[in-house]
């Protein structure tokens, strides 16, 4: 008998609730119901500033669509967690009601954060040296090949 391989299924869920609801944002195919007013005033603003709404449902869409692909998925985790915050934060805060659901979209976040922290391992440490300009290296191993400017 084959293991569950719970990461995947993580990534699978995930993707679906971020390509779905994302490309929601554009097209509207599943209605909603009238927010609370502290909703409706969140929403009215992003809507007001004219580019925020798209670019987070954007970038909802291309991180969900990457989760279902199986490419760069320590870059789409890392591109969802804000809006994952932002999603447990607004229930939390504007509609108390929908905050399982928040939960439902926390969980499996969190847990391919961990499952893929091996990624995110050297952007976390303390003090990093920055990679030296490539000239530099081609010059201290003889190399004459050309390459662009860094």
């Amino acid at each position: 008998m084959k293991s569950v391989n719970a990461p995947a299924i993580a990534r699978i869920l995930l993707g679906v609730v971020f390509v779905v609801f994302g490309l929601n944002g554009f097209l509207r195919f599943i209605p909603t119901p009238p927010p609370p007013p502290g909703a409706a005033a969140f929403f009215g603003g992003l809507v007001a500033a004219g580019y925020m709404l798209p670019l987070i449902k954007g970038v909802e869409v291309v991180g969900g669509a990457l989760l279902l692909a199986n490419r760069f998925v320590p870059l789409a985790i890392a591109l969802l967690a804000p809006n994952v915050v932002n999603i447990v934060l607004f229930h939390a805060f504007l509609e108390p009601a929908g905050l399982p659901l928040a939960f439902l979209v926390l969980a499996p976040e969190l847990y391919l954060a961990w499952s893929y922290r091996d990624a995110y391992r050297p952007m976390l440490a303390a003090h990093v040296q920055p990679t030296k300009a490539r000239r530099s290296r081609d010059a201290a191993s003889g190399s004459s090949s050309v390459h662009a400017p860094v």
